[in-house]
């Protein structure tokens, strides 16, 4: 397990991460995702839901280790960890599987692992078809993705591919549109038809997108602001792209929202006008 948390070459080489919490647990369940082996630190034993997990855990053959008090601080690498970590089998596809979607986001050199989870979660709550780790980006399976992430990793494909033109590539042979997300210099992102196959292209934090796919991006987009601020974290950008248009598809009837509709009253004027 502490190799896992610690090498990006460590989890590829056994095609396995690190996922902690009951939460990501039965995420994984939900989708029928293989889980290896689960280790349960001793004072969480106290909590129904571990226990519960640990019962559900044995029914599905996992082999369950129950560790020592203090064990789980010591090897998770986190102040306050989780009574839970459990080891999964990956669930990444190949740039092949991107073919027939209508809105892809590629992380290009996104290397920040909390901003990489916000993408996937915001990614998937957004209908967004599948998210792409190329270039020198993050690996999706960093303990502190997965976190990030929320469980989102395990609900739509993802694809991590170091050549980054080929992705590129690929997306054009596909009939995608490769739209680069930028601070200036681009088209309104409010102004773009987001109903037509479109690759999302998320440049590094700091230096924005590669120049190695200059010449790869069909057009720049940037989301207008006010104030002083000079960019939004891109993890947040990302979501108001992806939610912008999630909007149009659903005006479209692409796609549709998975939770039933807010009561009226909590929206009328007349409610907020005392």
């Amino acid at each position: 397990m502490r190799r896992l948390i610690a090498k990006r070459s460590a989890r590829w080489e056994e095609r396995a991460f690190v996922a902690e919490g009951t939460n990501l647990f039965d995420a994984a369940e939900s989708v029928g995702l293989g889980v290896e082996s689960v280790f349960i630190a001793a004072e969480g034993l106290s909590d129904v839901r571990v226990r519960d997990l640990r019962e559900r855990a044995f029914e599905a053959g996992c082999r369950i280790f129950e560790l020592a008090p203090g064990v789980m601080v010591k090897v998770s690498g986190t102040v306050t960890p989780q009574p839970v970590v459990s080891i999964m089998k990956m669930v990444d596809v190949g740039v092949d599987n991107l073919e027939g979607g209508k809105l892809v986001v590629v992380c290009a050199d996104v290397r920040d692992p909390g901003n990489a989870g916000t993408i996937v979660r915001s990614a998937s709550a957004s209908g967004v078809d599948a998210v792409v780790f190329a270039g020198s980006s993050v690996d999706p399976y960093n303990p502190k993705t997965v976190r990030a992430s929320a469980g989102a990793l395990f609900f739509l494909p993802l694809v991590v591919e170091p050549d980054l033109l080929k992705v590129m590539t690929k997306l054009r042979e596909m009939g995608y549109r490769r739209l680069g997300a930028v601070v200036a210099g681009g088209v309104d992102y409010l102004s773009v038809e987001w109903g037509v196959p479109t690759a999302l292209v998320l440049g590094n934090e700091a230096s924005g997108l590669p120049a190695e796919i200059d010449h790869e991006v069909d057009a720049r987009i940037e989301i207008p602001m006010t104030g002083p601020t000079e960019s939004l974290n891109v993890g947040v950008a990302s979501a108001v792209i992806c939610f912008e248009a999630f909007r149009q598809r659903r005006l479209s009837g692409d796609v549709e929202v998975a939770s039933g509709k807010p009561s009226p009253e909590l929206l009328t004027g007349d409610r907020w006008a005392t």
